[in-house]
């Protein structure tokens, strides 16, 4: 699912976003996404499960403009089998940058 929040107040200036983004290559896009990474980190703690902290880094790359794509799936191709969801993304941003959610959680306190 592909989200572009554009609304009616915001819409000339999440536009603007947009198209300086689309200029931006995967090095530049990649620098912007582990600084918004390392903020929600930062805000949010060690400890939690890979769901929080990819659900508020989807919400802050939005925020930001991005384009993003959160669950996708990709297809996966051996020997003569197909398998139309052999692997599932967790966000990828702006159709050039996957990112895959990691998180360690130490029990032994």
């Amino acid at each position: 699912m592909i989200i572009n929040p554009l609304t009616a107040k915001g819409a000339k200036n999440t536009q603007r976003t947009q198209s300086k983004l689309q200029t931006m290559n995967e090095n530049e896009i990649s620098n912007r996404i582990i600084g918004l990474s390392i903020s929600v980190h930062q805000s949010l703690g060690p400890g939690l499960l890979e769901s929080a902290y990819k659900e508020c880094l989807y919400y802050r790359l939005l925020k930001d403009g991005f384009l993003v794509e959160k669950e996708k799936p990709m297809p996966l191709i051996y020997e003569d089998v197909k398998l139309e969801c052999g692997y599932r993304i967790d966000i990828l941003v702006e159709r050039k940058v996957v990112i895959e959610i990691k998180s360690d959680i130490n029990l032994d306190c």
